[in-house]
């Protein structure tokens, strides 16, 4: 006749558009982002959160959870091993470290996109040209400087739409 008292249910923390939050917060469910937290987000170890920060949300401070989508304002870094949902009016200030990634049209990220694998170990790419595209001292001094052309290595800034 009842549930288990045993097994507590899960929920939905909600921080409404007329409510500004200012610290960490800490959840293992879904939380709800209508109005501002000034603070890191984290999701419990060992947790299936989801945190979701609607078109009217900011967050400023670092999201640490395994699945986050993101319709508003986010200034930090997101960390997700699972899932990152970047909607249209999405704004990212900051890098992103995700494992699987779905942008649409429209959001924006002013940082790097770093990929993580299911491993959780962050695998940063970096360039480092092949023996082929470095030219050789003796070859550089006789080739005109700016004929020379060098891969050009910076921060991925991306606006789609």
């Amino acid at each position: 006749m009842f549930a288990n008292r045993n097994k507590p249910e899960a929920g939905i923390t909600l921080i409404a558009n007329n409510c500004e939050l200012t610290g960490d917060v800490h959840f293992s469910d879904q939380l709800l982002v209508n109005g501002v937290v000034s603070g890191n987000i984290y999701a419990r170890e060992g947790s299936k959160a989801v945190v979701t920060v609607s078109e009217k949300g900011c967050v400023n401070g670092d999201i640490r959870v395994p699945s986050v989508i993101v319709n508003g304002k986010v200034t930090g870094d997101i960390h997700s091993d699972r899932h990152v949902e970047l909607a249209a009016k999405a704004e990212v200030k900051g890098d992103v470290y995700y494992n699987l990634i779905e942008m649409v049209r429209g959001s924006r990220v002013d940082g790097n996109f770093v990929h993580i694998g299911a491993d959780k170990e962050a695998k940063q790419e970096t360039y480092t040209p092949s023996r082929e595209e470095t030219p050789r001292i003796e070859e550089a001094e006789e080739e005109d400087a700016t004929s020379i052309s060098k891969p050009a290595v910076s921060a991925f800034h991306t606006r789609t739409g």
